[in-house]
């Protein structure tokens, strides 16, 4: 039967042995069995190739249509003229010219220039194709042999070749043959194809075949046989309602030779069911599998029964393979895993294999395969997303390892599954062997039933900002806390805290900073991260809602303010002095005391500050070895632009190295608390273990500078120089609070001293300044100076006359002079 992608070709009505070929274009849809348009493809031959199109001579019809590189399917470079092409007619927009799209080259097998007819017809051989020594012998014999036809009395000689014969037997001039008539399309001559003897023709009229269609292309097919284990190939012209045919189709059909290979012809549907393969015994059978189907290569692979299943019968150990199609199920088969199936016997071969393979329920129990329950969170077309209870990622699946295929996957289900590595995606695992569970199965927290008691060290910034169940479900996957959540502090362990969102508390009585709290605890399963539960204030703070929980040492005085080194000596806490209850003045660096604080916008100060006895807070324990480092970060009241605030001290020299050990230090870990460490210092410190986290830092830290000797050049009020000179002549400057012992220097003192170098104002100043001689005979103008000097003969205090008054007018004194009797008043008589 000719394709129906072509008219039929029909003989003139006065001889029914020519055909004519229409050159009416095809139909351009065909509707297949869902009454539902197909658009047709024609075949052709490339004619033409220029710089970005082509034209197409089409096989079917007297045509040359137009394409576009960009209408090819593949790599252009490939085609050449003369390829046999597949495509579809479509008209351009613009001009509504009929063009070729969807252009693809396909075998040149499969295209054709000839029309056969329907109908085989018979002749007689009266020229027989010459052998090829005869052709040597004879200079002008031809390759072609003639086979006579008649019809309504006139006599056609149909050439053929030897490619046309399709029996074994060598045809003689005389013999008697059946043959199809060939057309050609593009000349009209009239050809012999599929030639066979009249006996030969007869037996293969009357033997047909059966089978299955197990692949389907654009324009051809394969059918394995009922009678061997063998596939054979068939053309879409062999069959009829081609569009309408799908895989495992069972099918009837005859064989033909053509160029030397089995092809099927005359290709007919059957009713489902009637091509049967195998015998299959009812009795089922419980075994082992030995040998899994790889699925992802199953297409590469050249065993058609690559699995093996293990069974016994009477004492007896036997295997049976199986192949992908005998299995029942979607999900994926294990090794080990226990199954039902029934034995199958070939009819074509004889062989047994293992078919309609059941996994059993007791597989999960006896497997040593982990399980592992979630829930589904997302589904997509035809695959999904599982939140796992105990690990942290979320685990892809496929809805064909379900095992329950009659029940529709939902978000929120409960499920159990095993996890695998995935063969195309090396990093990524899925969920197999899925498993419905009851409703209330799967638990992602566990609530504690013990009640803990705790203050409140944090409240949350961010209060209504954010949903309540994603910051929950931060916390569970990073086990961390931002600072969005509060913290409470409980138990009898230091540090321990547990973080806590405004939506587990009462909203009309929020917990403050410092209040007393009851609670649960909820600690995640999969990473362990801890969260409280139903927060209840059960005590308030007794001052403002502030109170003194929180201890530490003055890391630094300013003008009206200072800050405060926590316990942990990991960060300094701002505080005004007005809240400070004591004199201010009293305070020094390093002091001990004790804070209650309060936090805005992320800032935390203190709110109330008083000072403690030296020796309350415990000091942590200093090791007795001296060691030697570098400071490599300063503490940030030396280095405000910085936002650590503790100092780090590398062990060792100044080279930098791999495996270097940094140790933090704060102002309480300085035996100077005024001394200035820059970056770059050399330090001389001992290790302290910190009694309150168990962290190691640096203590009794000293500075190794070179002391030098100079003599005071000048004393101006809060601050002098030095005969020392820097940057570029420059007197060495020191401020009063640099001396030791406070000691009124004066000029012409010999002092000893350290230079050091702020690096943030580039400038140099002495550090450390201690007196080592007094000066011998004073100067004159400093003579002037010890004459304006005033002493009490009661022992009042020393007064030392700076700087002599002046006038008004700059000068010394006034100008104009007064009489004293002039200011004095005059005397009376009465």
């Amino acid at each position: 039967m000719s394709s129906p992608q072509w008219k039929t070709f029909q003989p003139p009505v006065q001889d029914s042995a020519i055909l004519s070929y229409s050159q009416t274009s095809p139909n351009e849809y065909s509707m297949n069995s869902n009454n539902t348009k197909v658009t047709m493809r024609e075949t052709g031959i490339i004619e033409k190739l220029l710089y970005s199109y082509g034209f197409i001579q089409c096989c079917d019809r007297q045509a040359r249509l137009f394409f576009h590189y960009s209408q090819f399917t593949g790599n252009i470079d490939h085609l050449k003229i003369g390829d046999p092409v597949e495509f579809e007619m479509t008209y351009d927009r613009k001009t509504g010219k009929p063009i070729a799209s969807a252009v693809m080259k396909i075998s040149p097998t499969v295209i054709s220039f000839e029309v056969l007819s329907e109908e085989r017809v018979t002749g007689t051989v009266t020229t027989e194709i010459k052998t090829q020594q005869e052709e040597d012998v004879e200079e002008h014999s031809s390759s072609q042999g003639r086979i006579s036809y008649e019809s309504r009395g006139e006599c056609f000689f149909l050439p053929y070749t030897i490619e046309d014969i399709e029996c074994e037997e060598t045809l003689k001039a005389g013999d008697k043959v059946v043959f199809q008539i060939a057309t050609d399309k593009r000349t009209g001559n009239l050809y012999a194809r599929h030639i066979q003897t009249e006996a030969g023709a007869l037996l293969q009229q009357q033997q047909r075949f059966q089978g299955v269609i197990c692949s389907l292309k654009e324009s051809f097919g394969f059918i394995e046989r009922a009678d061997v284990v063998q596939e054979i190939f068939f053309h879409f012209s062999e069959a009829k309602s081609f569009m309408e045919m799908e895989l495992g189709d069972d099918v009837e059909f005859s064989i033909q030779r053509r160029n030397g290979k089995e092809v099927a012809v005359s290709v007919v549907r059957l009713p489902e069911g009637t091509v049967i393969f195998d015998d299959i015994n009812p009795e089922q059978i419980k075994g082992q599998v030995l040998k899994v189907v790889d699925r992802s290569s199953s297409r590469h692979q050249s065993d058609t029964l690559p699995g093996k299943i293990q069974f016994y019968r009477d004492e007896k150990e036997y295997e049976l393979p199986f192949g992908e199609k005998d299995l029942d199920t979607t999900f994926t088969i294990l090794v080990k895993d226990w199954v039902q199936f029934n034995v199958a016997t070939d009819r074509r071969d004889q062989v047994q294999r293992a078919t309609n393979i059941e996994l059993l329920e007791e597989s999960f129990s006896m497997s040593e395969e982990t399980r592992e329950m979630g829930m589904v969170v997302v589904v997509k077309e035809g695959f999904g997303f599982i939140k796992c209870q105990d690990r942290e990622s979320r685990m892809f699946f496929h809805f064909s390892e379900l095992l329950d295929q009659s029940r529709q996957v939902q978000p929120q289900d409960e499920v159990e599954f095993s996890v695998v590595q995935d063969a195309t995606v090396p990093s990524r695992q899925n969920a197999i062997r899925i498993r419905y569970l009851p409703h209330g199965t799967v638990t992602f927290e566990q609530i504690s039933k013990e009640t803990y008691t705790g203050t409140v060290e944090k409240e949350p910034s961010n209060q209504f900002g954010r949903s309540p169940s994603k910051a929950k479900d931060e916390i569970n996957r990073n086990g961390s806390v931002g600072s969005e959540f509060g913290q409470i502090a409980y138990g009898d362990e230091p540090n321990q805290t547990v973080s806590y969102c405004i939506t587990d508390c009462d909203p009309r009585n929020l917990p403050k900073i410092g209040d007393k709290v009851q609670f649960s605890i909820c600690e995640s399963k999969c990473n362990g991260a801890k969260v409280a539960l139903e927060v209840k204030v059960v005590g308030r703070s007794a001052k403002n809602g502030f109170k003194y929980m929180h201890q530490g040492y003055v890391a630094a005085l300013k003008d009206g303010f200072g800050f405060i080194e926590s316990l942990e000596h990991d960060q300094e806490i701002f505080f005004h002095f007005s809240v400070y209850d004591g004199e201010v003045s009293h305070l020094d660096l390093g002091a001990e005391v004790e804070y209650g604080v309060s936090q805005k916008n992320s800032r935390i100060s203190a709110e109330c500050v008083r000072r403690l006895p030296k020796g309350t807070i415990e000091a942590d324990d200093v090791r007795d070895e001296m060691l030697e480092g570098v400071v490599v970060r300063p503490i940030r009241c030396f280095n405000p632009d910085q936002d650590e605030y503790s100092g780090l001290i590398r062990l060792g020299g100044k080279e930098e190295n791999s495996e270097e050990e940094l140790y933090e230090f704060g102002i309480t870990s300085l035996q100077d608390k005024r001394e200035f460490l820059q970056n770059g210092d050399v330090v001389q410190f001992q290790i302290a273990v910190v009694k309150s986290n168990g962290k190691e830092r640096a203590a009794n830290v000293k500075a190794i500078r070179k002391k030098l000797q100079a003599t005071v050049e000048a004393i101006k009020g809060q601050f002098g120089f030095l005969s020392h000179e820097v940057e570029d002549g420059k007197k060495l400057f020191f401020h009063m609070s640099e001396v030791k012992d406070s000691v009124l220097l004066q000029q012409g003192d010999k002092v000893e001293f350290v230079i050091i170098h702020n690096q943030r104002s580039g400038r140099y100043s002495a550090c450390n300044v201690t007196r080592l001689s007094i000066s011998g005979p004073r100067p004159e103008h400093m003579i002037c100076r010890f004459r304006s000097q005033s002493v009490s003969d009661e022992g009042g205090p020393r007064l030392i006359v700076l700087r002599q008054p002046r006038g008004p007018d700059s000068t010394n004194g006034f100008k104009c002079s007064r009489d004293r009797a002039d200011s004095l008043p005059l005397a009376t008589t009465g």
